[in-house]
């Protein structure tokens, strides 16, 4: 079973129809998934705002199960292995790949959910290098988004952001899932954590997870209440962007991995040249951020940030109850 996005925009259903995937070509295994989980960029997807959208699809990139088949060719993987995805495959071969930056490969292509079939299904093929190894004591839920969730913000504040102990940060749209998560990493480098978040119910949940502070804005003018901020993680993009930047001490820096929008942020360059404010652009999370995160994770467990666990026959609906917004953390789709 998978379900399908077969034309972009909002006026159709997702469907969902029976599928088996053949033997996996050279360079390719099959997946017999456990769980998916239904992050935002799925929506940007099925609005159309990526270009190179390929369709049919089915949608979806982040996805947790055990290869039941390798292809010719395949080193990395065997069957029974319980593997996890990233966003994109890697061509081992340019600059980034060689130098270690695979999340940052300049030649290969295949994106789950965009340019090949993603993770909304209950088996599905993926190219060798867009996995990573997951321990079996992952429960499904967590281990489906770890990737995009717990990975994304521990590349963003820690990898790329160059986070330090005691250092202060401030992150935007705290209550979904890459905020979510990345309150609980911050508070494992320093006390001084400010969420952010529209509506106040979110607070308890977020002081709970570690949050010192919690600023409820609906007006995106949060600068106001928060000042010398250190690193500042844009989870939001263009209706938050600019507040963060503002927060931000002189040569503090802002991570940005939001771009919920379709508005483009409003730039003033001289206040970032005059102010030596740092405008990061992580990329992705890569298989040596998963295995820094993964050894934290089992030092001391993260809470998963899942808001509820659906069937995958609710696909459509599930991406209907993010795009409504307010929820917090992830929806996961399950097929079984």
């Amino acid at each position: 079973m998978r379900a399908r996005l077969t034309a972009a925009g909002w006026d159709k259903d997702l469907s969902i129809e029976a599928h088996s995937v053949p033997a996996p070509p050279t360079g390719m295994v099959s997946i017999r998934l456990e769980a998916a989980g239904v992050c935002h960029r799925d929506l940007i997807d099925r609005a159309g705002r990526i270009p190179f959208l390929q369709l049919p699809v089915t949608p979806g990139h982040e996805g947790v199960g055990r290869i039941t088949a390798v292809g010719d060719g395949v080193s990395a993987w065997a069957v029974g292995d319980r593997v996890a995805t990233l966003h994109r495959d890697c061509c081992g071969q340019c600059s980034a790949c060689v130098s270690s930056q695979p999340s940052l490969c300049q030649r290969a292509a295949r994106i789950f959910g965009l340019t090949v079939d993603g993770t909304y299904a209950s088996t599905m093929l993926a190219p060798e290098s867009a996995l990573y190894a997951m321990p079996d004591a992952v429960p499904a839920p967590l281990a489906a988004i770890m990737h995009c969730t717990f990975g994304t913000a521990w590349r963003a504040m820690v990898t790329v952001g160059g986070l330090q102990r005691g250092e202060s940060v401030l992150i935007t749209g705290a209550n979904g899932g890459v905020g979510a998560a990345a309150v609980q990493i911050a508070r494992r480098f320093t006390e001084q954590v400010t969420a952010v978040v529209r509506d106040p119910r979110h607070a308890p949940w977020l002081t709970q997870l570690g949050a010192s502070r919690v600023i409820v804005s609906a007006d995106g003018a949060f600068h106001r209440q928060a000042q010398g901020i250190d690193l500042a993680l844009e989870c939001v993009g263009a209706p938050t962007f600019n507040a963060a930047l503002r927060c931000l001490r002189v040569g503090g820096r802002v991570s940005v991995v939001g771009n919920v929008t379709a508005e483009r942020a409003a730039l003033n360059l001289g206040h970032v040249v005059v102010m030596g404010k740092r405008i990061l652009g992580p990329g992705g999370a890569d298989p040596a951020d998963m295995a820094a995160l993964l050894a934290a994770h089992r030092e001391q467990p993260f809470e998963a940030p899942v808001a509820e666990v659906l069937a995958l026959s609710e696909a459509d609906a599930a991406q209907r109850r993010l795009k409504a917004g307010g929820l917090q953390g992830r929806l996961v789709l399950t097929p079984r």
